[in-house]
């Protein structure tokens, strides 16, 4: 299972989180994408806590067995 990470501007539109190199950050770990998350967007997550909307998630992301062309592993 793998798991992304995005967050929402002010405009209500949700973004991927990309690293340093340019790639989509993508985790293997539920537990490490919400860590980074927390570290990159410590405010709006502290934010969350406190009521404010929802502004950042961890999204899963579900494998289609029907892509094509077949992706390599």
């Amino acid at each position: 299972m793998r798991f992304k990470v995005e967050y929402e501007d002010d405009r209500g539109i949700w973004h991927d989180v990309f690293g340093d190199d340019g790639q989509l950050l993508v985790f293997t770990d539920e537990t490490a994408a919400r860590a980074a998350l927390a570290d990159r967007f410590p405010v709006l997550v502290r934010m969350e806590q406190y009521g404010d909307g929802k502004r950042t998630r961890v999204i899963r992301i579900l494998e289609d067995e029907d892509d094509w062309p077949k992706r390599t592993k």
